[in-house]
Order: structure tokens, then sequence, then C-alpha cells
């Protein structure tokens, strides 16, 4: 019974890594010089809300991605108002792509060929040529960036920037809300 349980949980460890495997990769930047403790109430920085949009940037997913951060931000206790001159800290954000490719090479298995004739110094006899290759594999993927940024009303400083990177899946692609929304709560969760 015991061999079982050991086998139960290494299978379930193996499906947890692949399951991780395509996490975003989420980090925050935090300004020392503003005191983030007391804030209440946010507001958007502008009314485009988005920072700088890519030139391809489809307005459906921008609704999107609006919602979730505004929806992040309120879970986490803050609300939102209109007016960002009464607000304690404003947001904004900036999203892209970039196609990438990922290179791997490594040692092929051994090829060995054996015969007669001539050896490799020159002798006569029974000889075998050994060599190793190596095999190369490249992938092309897209990566996306969502990076989220506050803004202190009273100082109009920077107070934090928190990103996330992830390798785009046709998972991400065929359920984009989802995609967004839980790569936005990892984002907003480190403020």
């Amino acid at each position: 019974m015991s061999q079982v349980k050991t086998l139960m949980i290494i299978a379930i460890s193996i499906i947890m890594i692949g399951c991780t495997a395509n996490q975003a990769k989420v980090s925050f930047d935090r300004n020392a010089d503003v005191d983030t403790m007391n804030y209440k109430t946010f507001a958007w920085l502008t009314e485009a809300k988005i920072m700088a949009p890519p030139a391809d940037f489809n307005p459906v997913m921008k609704v999107r991605v609006d919602e979730a951060i505004e929806e992040a931000f309120i879970a986490k206790g803050y609300k939102l108002i209109t007016d960002a001159e009464q607000a304690d800290f404003t947001i904004s954000y900036t999203v892209g792509s970039r196609d990438k490719i990922k290179v791997n090479s490594y040692p092929a298995t051994y090829n060995t060929g054996f015969g007669w004739g001539r050896g490799y110094y020159g002798g006569r006899g029974y000889y075998g040529s050994m060599h190793m290759g190596t095999e190369t594999s490249v992938r092309q993927y897209t990566q996306g960036k969502l990076a989220i940024d506050v803004y202190d009303v009273k100082t109009r400083q920077p107070a934090w920037h928190g990103w996330a990177t992830k390798r785009l899946s046709s998972n991400d692609t065929e359920q984009p809300g989802k995609a967004i929304k839980d790569v936005v709560e990892q984002v907003v969760a480190q403020f």
C-alpha cells in the first residue's frame, strides 16, 4: 500500500509541475519614498486608461483588461472613483506581446557503424567508428506582458510598478478573459 501512495504522490507532483510550467512570471518595484498604507480610493490616471496602446491592440481585449484591473483593485478593498484629483492613487497600464524563438540543442544518440577494412589509424582488421552529433529544436512562441502602474495623487510620484510576462498558449487565446483575469489578479496581489 505504501508503494501505491508513493506512486500517486509522484504522479500528482508531475501533473502539478506540468500545470505550473506556463505560469506568468510576476514581479514588482515599490517606491520606498511613497507611503501606500492609507490608500482607500483609486481612479484611472487618464480617460484612456491604457498608457500607450500598441497599434494592433484589440479594443475588445482592452475592455477586458480595463475591467479585470478595476475588479482586482476593488477585490483588495479599494473604492473606484471617477475624479482622479480626489483619489488616493491613480492607475494606468501597458500591454504588449513579442514573438520569440527558443532554440534547444542537445547531444543526439550515439550513431555507430562497424565494418571490415582499414581502421582509423591505418591498420587492417575489424574497426568501428563512432560519432556524436547534436539535435536542435526550434520553437516559436508569443510572450505577452502586462504592466500596471500606481501613482500617488498627493506627491504626483510613481508609487508602484507591477508586471507579468507569460508565454501565451492556445488555451490563453481560446479563453482570453480568463487568462487576463488570472494575470491581472497575480500582479495586483503584489500591491
